[in-house]
Formats: C-alpha cells, structure tokens, sequence
C-alpha cells in the first residue's frame, strides 16, 4: 500500500504543534515556493507564509552549496509579528517554521530538525514503508534515569507493565546507522542513502517477562554543523551504539573521538557501549578485521568511564542486527532489577535488625517444594550484614541456622514442615501449569496453621505460568474456617518469572507486619 503523502503530513504537523505551543505555523514547500503541506495553530495567513519561502530559497541555495552534502542548509531572520526558521530538508524542499516573536529558536532547532528528518521521510518514503510520526519531548527523555529506575522497581511488582528505553546511535555518515535501526525495527533494507537531517526516532516493541517494553531509538546525525543540538539529543540515554564501516578505516578511527563525545555530554558513569562494526556483507573490501575492534574496545574501556562491548553487523543480511540492541536490552533490565534487590536486601537487613532490637530473638520458617531450590533462603543467606551464622542441621529436608544477633532461620520441604515457635512462614507451591491444587498442598497448610503460635504471619506463594489460573487455584484451598480458629495472618500471594524480586517483597511485608506487632 503507497504512503498516504497528505495523510501523513496533517498527523506529524498537527503532533507538532501540539508539543510545541510556541510555533504558530509548519510549511513544507518546494523550489518554486508552492505549498505542499502546511498546518497552523493560530490565525496565520499561508499564503504570506509561503513568499517568504520563496524569498529565503536563495539565500538557502547558497548554503547548502557550502555543505559537503550539497543538500542541507539552514536560515532564520525576524519580522515584526513573527521569528522564521527555514530548514532545506533536500534539493527541492523547504520545511519553514514560523514562531510567535518571544520563542526562542535555540530551544525549538532540535524539534525542528527531527521534524525536517521526518518530512525527508514522507517525501522519499519507499512502496509499503510505515513511518513513525511521534514528536518527542527531550525535556522529558532527559530525565529518563531516575523514572526508569521508578519504571523497573514497578516491573516486579505487577505484570503487563508499559516500559520505555532509550538508546542512542551515533557515528560518521555513510556507516549505515539508519539502516541498521530500520533493520533491527521494520526488517528492511535501502540501497539509497540519504544522510539523517539531525535527529530520526524509531520505536521498536518487544516482550520481556510479561511486560511490553519500547526501545526508543535515537539515529542521530552526524554533520558537524548538529553537535551543537547532540548534548540535548544525548540525554537520559541508558545505552551508546557508535557504528563504524568496516570497509572505511577513517571511520573506526574516528569512533575514539565519538567516544570522547559521550563522555563530555552525558554525566552518566557505567553508560553501556556498543561499538558496533558495520557492513560486514562487503568482507571483500574489509579494511578493519574483527580483532582491531575488539582491541578498540578494550583500549576505550580501560578508560574506566563505561562497559565497551565490540559486535559485527550487516544492515543489508540482517546478521547479528538483532542481537546488538536486544542483547543489550536484557542486560540493562537485568542490571537494573540487580540494583533495585540491593535496595532490598538493604531494606530486609534493617528490618530484622529492628525487630531483633526489640525481640532480642527472630524465628522465621521456609517450606519449598524441593530441597534444590528455596529462594528467600538464599535471599537471606546472601545478605552479609546479617552477620556471621552456623547450619545446626543441614539435610535434605531440613536446614536450620542460627545467626549470632538472635535470628533463626528453619527450611523445610513438604514432607518434614514445621510451624511451631515461628514468627513469620513462607510457604510456596509450584502451580505452573496446573488447573486445580494437589490435596496434599491443602492439607500441609492446615496442618502448619495447626501448629503456628499467636500473631504467626504466615504468606503461601503459588508459582504461576502464563497457562494457570492462581484465582481459581487459591479458591481450591478452602481453609478460611481453619484460620477463623487459631490467631494467624494468612496471605496469598502469586510468583512468576521474577520471583526473587518477589519473595524480597513478601519478606519485606511478612517482617513488616512481624515489626508492627
């Protein structure tokens, strides 16, 4: 299906002037001073609008032709009632800009090149290609870092979450930077090269443990004229690619120098890098071998400042295009949820040491399914400040150990489970997959219920696959009439692929309630 040129231009101008309340009017218009496209947010007269296109294309003409593309060149001047920018999107189009005359133009140039890069677009777009026509808001990108540790501490919390990571792509021109996100995003391929005006953003969609998560992905170019605009481009990045052509040396020698950019405009330690090799389809005129990047990438990493990885790709094969965003994707996710289980053993820690200030003595009781995997055990066992411990009994069924500051911990499998002289329990079942509960999982809870003391917090984790149904699972136990007997807190609560960051939650909540009693 062909691009619906007059469609596309009304959604990305009107998205335009909807984020930037102080443009007044958009025109795109060609050599001739005709109007293709054009949209207004205010009572302003087109047709003036469009003279003065035509007047400025001139003055635009000999810019460009100062440029080594031949094709880029830029203007702005004042009138009494409005501010002016002219953009050349290429030889024959102008995307003009008309401001209200208290706007400030160094605020909107990089809006206004992102919208030229997408204008570029919709006039060179290809039969089927779909364009995104999002405006970003780079005052809300550059505060990324601290909503998106808010965003992956919510990710363990519930499932079906929306989530969003920015990554930027840097590097000389012509080293396929735009062809490697359009692989990577549509799986498509341009033999046709036109360099990137400032500023294009693709989003891309995938699934992680149960959560929709978006790579916003930030090609940004690379004339030095934009460097000015790059700062505000770079911020709130949670990842680098810088690419190179492996058939080009100048181009990997100048990725140090690229590097040394993201260190003066990002103020973020441990930035991930990729510097990423490209055209590796034209092995033939390879002048940079595989080894040199690896080297390049350690040299840069010795600089203590980020982690540096090296990968090789083809835009034109799709080989390892994939791998280079996703990859890193997954890492950073994984490093994030890392960080945010430090704050959490952090935030166990000083509960039980407030409980043992005033106790003196904390018993907690775990019961897993299997002798092989019990993770609030090993939770608790890994958070050092606890202090130094001995294993009383250590067998397949049981495991006891005593800490020297008063806290005892009891783990059980099914066959052995104790809940006497216990002040919180944990108690899981693997329901992955099951549509109705084992008996013997109903009878084990009334028996430990029988056995706990006064004021016990007793929490029943159900581990759940995408296939089970946890409600009707938890109705299957049945065993309200036995808690109404015995002076007990009981609570459900279900576990899916995360769930070490989800026993950190209910042993937080179990040590809560144990704390406040």
């Amino acid at each position: 299906m062909a691009l619906n040129i007059t469609q596309s231009f009304n959604t990305l101008l009107n998205n335009f002037l909807q984020k930037n309340k102080e443009v007044e009017a958009l025109i795109v218009s060609d050599k001739e001073g005709l109007v293709v496209a054009g949209e207004t947010s205010k009572d302003v007269d087109l047709e003036v609008i469009s003279v003065l296109t035509a007047v400025v294309t001139p003055i635009l003409e000999r810019i460009r032709n100062e440029f080594a593309f031949k094709r880029f060149g830029t203007a702005s001047f004042d009138t009494d009632e409005h501010r002016l920018v002219f953009i050349s999107v290429d030889e024959n189009i102008t995307l003009s800009v008309v401001l209200n005359t208290l706007a400030s133009i160094d605020k909107i140039s990089p809006y206004a090149y992102f919208l030229a890069e997408k204008t570029a677009q919709i006039i060179h777009a290809e039969e089927g290609e779909n364009i995104q026509l999002d405006i970003p808001n780079f005052e809300y990108e550059g505060a990324t870092t601290e909503r998106l540790k808010n965003q992956i501490y919510q990710m363990r919390l519930d499932t079906g979450g929306v989530y969003r990571f920015k990554f930027i792509i840097i590097g000389d021109h012509d080293v396929g930077k735009t062809s490697i996100v359009r692989r990577y995003v549509d799986n498509k391929f341009s033999k046709d090269y036109r360099a990137t005006i400032g500023l294009n953003i693709l989003s891309h969609f995938f699934k992680f443990l149960g959560n929709d998560i978006t790579l916003s992905l930030w090609d940004i170019g690379a004339q030095q004229y934009f460097k000015r605009f790059r700062k505000t481009y770079y911020m709130g990045s949670q990842a680098a690619f810088i690419v190179f052509d492996v058939t080009d040396r100048k181009t990997y020698e100048n990725v140090e120098i690229w590097f040394n950019e993201i260190v003066e405009f990002i103020e973020i330690k441990d930035l991930p890098v990729v510097i990423v090799g490209n055209k590796i389809d034209l092995e033939v005129q390879r002048a940079v071998n595989y080894q040199e990047g690896v080297q390049l990438a350690i040299k840069l990493a010795e600089k203590g400042i980020s982690k540096i990885s090296y990968i090789e790709t083809s835009a034109l094969t799709g080989e390892n295009v994939s791998d280079a965003f996703s990859l890193i994707s997954m890492k950073y996710i994984q490093k994030s949820i890392e960080y945010e289980e430090k704050i959490i053993k952090s935030n166990i820690y000083e509960k039980i040491k407030n409980i043992l200030s005033k106790k003196k003595k904390l018993s907690i009781t775990l019961i897993t399914y299997t002798e092989f995997w019990s993770p609030a055990l090993q939770i608790l066992l890994e958070i050092t400040d606890l202090g130094n411990n001995e294993k009383i009994t250590d067998s397949k069924s049981e495991k006891v150990i005593k800490y020297e500051n008063g806290l005892l911990i009891r783990n059980y499998s099914y066959e052995n489970a104790k809940g006497k002289d216990c002040d919180g329990i944990i108690c899981i079942f693997d329901g992955r997959d099951k549509k109705a509960i084992d008996n013997s999982w109903r009878d084990l809870i009334i028996k430990i219920i029988g056995d706990t003391k006064k004021n016990t917090i007793f929490l029943i984790g159900i581990r759940v696959s995408e296939e089970s149904e946890y409600s009707l699972l938890i109705e299957q136990f049945n065993i309200n009439e036995y808690i109404e007997k015995r002076p007990v807190s009981v609570l459900f609560f279900k576990m899916g692929d995360q769930y070490r960051l989800e026993i950190s939650d209910q042993l937080i909540i179990m040590l809560s309630s144990i704390e406040n009693m």
